[in-house]
């Protein structure tokens, strides 16, 4: 009762900008180095200051935007090292969760992989950037908590919240969300079999595609 409570229940006006906040990032509308004008958003969204300035810092400490004395709030720019940096520690971290995922996978696990990669799919035929976005951490998200252990899945969340404001340039590119689309079938392919080599070596290849094209986009 209290679940499905909860689930009808509006957000709160902080839980409301936070997820537009999140959103303009996503998509682009709020690009890496962008200012966030408050007076404008506020407007905009609707809303007091006050739940506006309290999102922000909830997205400070997740290192989505940062604050300037005397300038305000921005979303966050990473460098190339840092970039490099968040995918490396990821590719650590992510295999040993894939290894403990496979392990225990069983086929209603499966299933739920295969219905978010299906979402992942209409997403990226219909050129929908934020809707691939999202499935697509569904899916990930969704093998890495499959290895039980919560500690290391809020790790993970928290390195792919840093790297939020690049995921519509890396979308944008309908050949990327073409190879999205393969490189999680061939990951899916690996987990029925239940090889956790295969699965981690194609999410490698995953990776590594993304921080290449990033790269080429970011950086000299």
């Amino acid at each position: 009762m209290i679940g499905d409570e909860a689930r009808r229940r509006p957000p709160t006006a902080q839980q409301f900008v936070l997820a537009e906040l999140r959103r303009a990032i996503t998509t682009g509308r709020l690009r890496p180095g962008a200012p966030i004008r408050q007076d404008a958003l506020a407007e905009e969204l609707q809303v007091s200051r006050v739940p506006l300035r309290e999102a922000l810092k909830t997205l400070q400490g997740e290192g989505l935007v940062r604050y300037e004395a005397h300038r305000g709030y921005f979303v966050e720019t990473l460098s190339l090292d840092d970039l490099r940096e968040v995918y490396r520690i990821r590719e650590l971290l992510e295999e040993e969760a894939v290894r403990r995922a496979v392990a225990r996978l069983d086929d209603d696990g499966l299933a739920r992989l295969e219905a978010a990669q299906l979402d992942v799919e209409r997403a990226a035929a219909a050129g929908d950037v934020l809707a691939m976005a999202t499935a697509n951490r569904v899916f990930h998200m969704t093998l890495f908590d499959a290895a039980g252990m919560p500690r290391l899945s809020r790790l993970i969340r928290t390195l792919w919240d840093a790297t939020d404001a690049y995921r519509s340039m890396y979308y944008g590119d309908g050949g990327n969300r073409e190879r999205v689309v393969t490189e999680h079938r061939a990951t899916l392919d690996a987990l029925r079999r239940r090889s956790a080599d295969d699965a981690v070596a194609t999410l490698d290849v995953h990776r590594a595609h993304a921080v290449a094209e990033l790269e080429g986009l970011l950086g000299p």
